[in-house]
C-alpha cells in the first residue's frame, strides 16, 4: 500500500519526488521520507504523519541533488515513527532502500546479519534489504548484481528501489510477486520510477511496467531490464493516454465527490465503442471468447475484495440471467484457502480497480494453477491483473483517487452487464429483440445517472439530520441486496459510523431485534418483482418505531406515506437498477462524512490498493 517515487536526471530531484508522493497520498500512509545524493553523500529526510511534515522538514533542511527516491509508508513491521519510515540505510549510510511488501523471513535474515556484525536502526523488515545489498557490494558486486542476489535471499512479494553513492547515477528497481506495481517512466534525458501512474504522469506518458521477478537498472539517459536469474530482456513500452489533469480535484472539495459526479461520464466511456445499438451486439476487444470456445465454459467464479466483491455479487445476477451460466462469488482473500472446485471449464473473473490487490492476484494464480481461464475487469492500465489475464475488460473510469471506490464500482457493473450480453449472445440465450432491449436500456443509463446526480441538496439535508447517529441498517433484496452491502460499506469507510447491509428477508431472523427510534434503516424499495416484499419490511420497521430512509422509483408516491424520508431514482431495467441505486448511497455517505469532519479521501486505517496480505 506504500507509495514509491524515484528520479534521476538534470533537474533537482527532491521537488519532483515530493510532488509525486503527493499524487500517491490516496494510497494511504502513516509516514514519509526521501533520500537524495548530494555532493557524494546520501541526505535523508523522514517524518511521521502527512507529507506536509516532510515538506516543512525540507524547507528547514533543504537537500539538493539530481537523483533520489521517496516513499510513503503504511506500517506493517514496526510502529509509525521517524526511525521506521523509509528510506532505510545500511551500516555505512551509502545505500538506501524503499520497499512495498513484506519480507516474510526477515527475522531469520535480521538475526543472521546481526551475527555478521550489522547494526540495525529500525524495527522494519525493509532494513534487512539495505544490509544484504551492503554485504554483497562489499564482496565486489555491482549495485545491480547486489540487488539481484538480495532478491534471492528474501521471501514474499515486493516492489523495491535501491540507491547507492557507490553507483551515484543509478537506481535499481525490482518487482517480485504481487506486492504492487513498479513502473518506469521514460523522459527526455531523465527517468522516473513509481508504484502508481499518477505520480509521474505529469512528466511522461511513456511507461514500462516491470513484471514478476524483473529488475531494472535506471540512469538519466535510459534503462536496462533483467530477470531475477540474470537474463537481459527487452520490455514493451506503453503510451499511456490519461491526462494528468484528470487526477486533480478541480472544482470539487474532495476527490471522492469529484469521482461520484464523474459517473455519468465514466459510464459513457465504458459503453463507448463497445455496443452496436442497432444490431443489439456487444464488442469487447480484449475478450477472446468466441462461439466455439464459449461452450468450454461450464461455470463462472468471480473473485474480488471489498467494493469489487459486491460488484461481483451483482455480477452473479447479471451473468446467470443473461448467459444462463452458474456463477459463484468468492472473497479473494478466502478463495485459495478452501481448495476451490474449479478446472479448465471454469471462467475465473477477477474484479479489481487497481489490478494490484495482492489477495485478488493470489486468487487469480490459484485459478490459473487449476486450469481456469482468467478474465479481469480492471481500471489501471498495465496492471498485473491485466497482464496475467487471458481476457480483459478495462473499466474506462479514469484515475480513481479517493480511497472509497465509487465510479469504479458502477463502471464494473456496466462491464459485467456487457459481458453478460456477450456471453448470452454466444450461448444463444438472448434473442435479437431481447438484446436490443438490453442495449437500449444501456444507452439511456448515463442520462439517468446524470438525473440522480442533479439533486445534491437532498443528501446534504439528510446528512444534517443523521450525521450523529451511531448505527445504520441497510436492507435490499435480490440484485439490490449487494447495493445495500455497498451502501453500508461506504458509510463505514468514510464516516466511521457502524453500518450493516442485510438481505431484507432475513431481517426477522435476527436484526429486527436492533430496531428502535435511534437506528435508521435504509431500505432499497425500487419498483421490481420484490417491491411488495420490501414494503412489508418497511412496515415492520415502522411498527417498531424505526426510522426509514427509503430509496424508491420516481413516481412511487405511496411509499412516502410509509417511510420517513424518500430518495428517488429514475425507472430502469432491473438489471441496471443497481447502478442508479448505489449513487444516492454514495452521496449520503459522502455528506455524512463531511458533516462529521472526517478525512473523506483518506479514511483512517485504509489504503486504495491493498498490496500486502
Amino acid at each position: 500500500m506504500c507509495g514509491i517515487v524515484g528520479y534521476v536526471g538534470p533537474r533537482p530531484a527532491a521537488p519532483i519526488i515530493l510532488e509525486g508522493l503527493r499524487r500517491l497520498e490516496y494510497r494511504g500512509y502513516d509516514s514519509a521520507g526521501l533520500a537524495v545524493i548530494q555532493d557524494g553523500r546520501i541526505e535523508l529526510r523522514r517524518n511521521v504523519g502527512k507529507l506536509s511534515a516532510l515538506a516543512e522538514n525540507l524547507e528547514q533542511n533543504p537537500v539538493h541533488g539530481y537523483i533520489g527516491i521517496g516513499h510513503t509508508r503504511w506500517a506493517t513491521h514496526g510502529k509509525p515513527s521517524e526511525y521506521n519510515a523509509h528510506p532505510h540505510r545500511d551500516c555505512t549510510g551509502e545505500i538506501v532502500v524503499i520497499h512495498n511488501g513484506i519480507v516474510e523471513n526477515f527475522l531469520e535474515l535480521r538475526r543472521r546479519l546481526m551475527a555478521e556484525g550489522h547494526t540495525f536502526r529500525s524495527e522494519t523488515d525493509t532494513e534487512v534489504m539495505a544490509h544484504l545489498v551492503e554485504k554483497y557490494m562489499a564482496g565486489g558486486a555491482s549495485l545491480l548484481e547486489a540487488v539481484r542476489r538480495m532478491l534471492g535471499d528474501i521471501q514474499g512479494a515486493h516492489g523495491i528501489v535501491v540507491m547507492s553513492t557507490r553507483a551515484p547515477g543509478q537506481l535499481v528497481a525490482a518487482r517480485m510477486g504481487n506486492a504492487g506495481g513498479v513502473t518506469l517512466g521514460i523522459g527526455d534525458g531523465e527517468m522516473f520510477i513509481a508504484s502508481d501512474l499518477p505520480a509521474i504522469l505529469e512528466h511522461t506518458r511513456r511507461m514500462v511496467f516491470l513484471e514478476d521477478r524483473q529488475l531494472a537498472l535506471v540512469w538519466a539517459d535510459g534503462f536496462e531490464c533483467w530477470t531475477a536469474d540474470g537474463r537481459r530482456i527487452t520490455p514493451q513500452m506503453h503510451e499511456i493516454p490519461w491526462d494528468p489533469v484528470s487526477a486533480a480535484k478541480g472544482e470539487y472539495k474532495h476527490f471522492m465527490q469529484k469521482e461520484i459526479y464523474e459517473q455519468a461520464r465514466s459510464i459513457t466511456d465504458t459503453i463507448r465503442g463497445r455496443v452496436d445499438f442497432e444490431r443489439g451486439e456487444v464488442y469487447l476487444a480484449d475478450v477472446h471468447i468466441n462461439a466455439e470456445n464459449v461452450w468450454n465454459i461450464h461455470k463462472v467464479v468471480i473473485v474480488a475484495c471489498g467494493t469489487s466483491y459486491y460488484a461481483g455479487l451483482v455480477g452473479k445476477f447479471l451473468l446467470e440471467s443473461l448467459a444462463r451460466l452458474p456463477v459463484e462469488v468468492d472473497y479473494s482473500s478466502e478463495f485459495r484457502y478452501r481448495d476451490p472446485l474449479i478446472d479448465e471449464h471454469t471462467l475465473a473473473i477477477a474484479i479489481t480497480q487497481s489490478g494490484e490487490t495482492v489477495d485478488t492476484l493470489a486468487a487469480m494464480e490459484e485459478a490459473r494453477r487449476k486450469g481456469a481461464r482468467l478474465l479481469s475487469i480492471v481500471n489501471m492500465i498495465g496492471s498485473q491483473a491485466q497482464r496475467i489475464s487471458d481476457d480483459v475488460i478495462t473499466m474506462q473510469a479514469g484515475p480513481e483517487i479517493g480511497v472509497a471506490s465509487t465510479k469504479a464500482f458502477t463502471a464494473s457493473l456496466v462491464d459485467l452487464y456487457l459481458l453478460g450480453i456477450l456471453l448470452g449472445t454466444l450461448r444463444g440465450t438472448l434473442p435479437v429483440e431481447r438484446r436490443r432491449e438490453l442495449v437500449d436500456e444501456l444507452a439511456r443509463l448515463p442520462e439517468k445517472v446524470g438525473r440522480v446526480l442533479g439533486d445534491g441538496n437532498a443528501y446534504e439535508e439528510l446528512a444534517r439530520l443523521f450525521f450523529q447517529r451511531q448505527n445504520f441498517l441497510y436492507l435490499g433484496r435480490g440484485i439490490n441486496y449487494p447495493v445495500a452491502l455497498e451502501g453500508a460499506l461506504k458509510l463505514k469507510e468514510i464516516s466511521y459510523i457502524h453500518a450493516e447491509g442485510y438481505p431484507a428477508g432475513e431481517m426477522k431472523h435476527g436484526p429486527i431485534a436492533l430496531i428502535d427510534k435511534n437506528m435508521p434503516v435504509v431500505a432499497i424499495a425500487v419498483r421490481d418483482h420484490v417491491y411488495d416484499k420490501m414494503i412489508s419490511q418497511v412496515e415492520q420497521v415502522k411498527a417498531r418505531d424505526g426510522v426509514v430512509i427509503a430509496l424508491a422509483t420516481q413516481g412511487d408516491d405511496a411509499i412516502a406515506e410509509k417511510a420517513d424520508h424518500v430518495l428517488y431514482i429514475p425507472p430502469a431495467s432491473p438489471l441496471l437498477t443497481p447502478v442508479l441505486a448505489v449513487i444516492p448511497l454514495q452521496l449520503f455517505a459522502y455528506h455524512v462524512a463531511v458533516r462529521r469532519g472526517a478525512d473523506v479521501d483518506q479514511p483512517r486505517n485504509l489504503a486504495k490498493s491493498v498490496t500486502v496480505e
